[in-house]
């Protein structure tokens, strides 16, 4: 018999079980992060890349993690950390996806408000129609995340949470999930301080409009008001999308504090 076979024969449910545990908890974790994780969770990238990233990230990262706990693998416990782990990891990452849609709901109001909501296109990377200027803002941030390296920071915080947030320990604290659901706030709040400058802009091009049409009757404000609308719209949008790449550095900074916070 060879050495290798003998080895493998010789090991009891205890090793394996140990074995399967030390690799199949961070596995769980990492997966559910990477499904829902900005870019890599769309539909840009498969299913299978997605497996992929998940193994070798759960190899790479696995020696540094504090010590699992050894449970049967085919027990109805195991199932019940699994789970658990999966959706840690797609709380984690929700946080992201929320930073991302920000810019969206930015993109889409600043399109609304400037005439410019009209002109459609499908997203490819989820598949539904948006506005060309809310899809202009969304990879716009996406290259931005991966300029700043955010995809490794948030790999790197999804390896901290190991330490705050056990295997074995249960969910999320009610005051960490109180917390998640408050992200939908955080999201409509932050989405129109953006947009406010353009939203500000339109009314006073709205306003200036209503003055002329009591002044001018004759004059046909729609045929006139709508090209003028879009072109300052464009000029709003050129003035002040210089800082956005600083606005998303500091949310993207908020964002990972807060998933940081994340309590058992």
């Amino acid at each position: 018999m060879e050495p290798g076979l003998g080895f493998i024969l010789n090991l009891d449910g205890a090793e394996i079980s140990s074995w399967v545990s030390r690799y199949m908890w961070p596995f769980a974790r990492i997966a559910g992060f990477f499904m829902v994780m900005p870019l890599f969770g769309t539909r840009l990238v498969t299913q299978r890349v997605r497996l992929y990233l998940a193994l070798a990230t759960t190899v790479v990262i696995t020696p540094i993690l504090p010590p699992m706990p050894v449970i049967d693998a085919v027990g109805l416990q195991t199932f019940i950390i699994i789970g658990q782990q999966i959706l840690i990891g797609v709380a984690l990452a929700f946080a992201l996806e929320i930073l991302m849609n920000i810019f969206i709901m930015s993109g889409q109001l600043v399109a609304m408000q400037t005439g410019l909501g009209m002109a459609m296109m499908v997203d490819p990377s989820n598949g539904v129609n948006v506005a060309v200027v809310a899809q202009w803002f969304l990879i716009f941030v996406n290259l931005l995340f991966i300029t700043l390296n955010g995809h490794l920071v948030a790999i790197e915080v999804m390896a901290d949470s190991f330490f705050s947030i056990p295997v074995g320990q249960g969910m999320l604290s009610g005051n960490t999930l109180i917390e998640i659901a408050r992200l939908a706030q955080w999201m409509f709040s932050a989405a129109i301080v953006l947009a406010l400058p353009a939203v500000a802009a339109m009314l006073v091009v709205n306003i200036a409009f209503g003055v002329m049409a009591r002044l001018a009757p004759q004059l046909n404000i729609f045929a006139v008001g709508f090209p003028v609308t879009m072109m300052l719209g464009l000029i709003v949008l050129w003035i002040t999308f210089s800082g956005y790449g600083d606005k998303f550095s500091g949310l993207l900074s908020e964002t990972f504090q807060f998933m940081r916070n994340y309590k058992a």
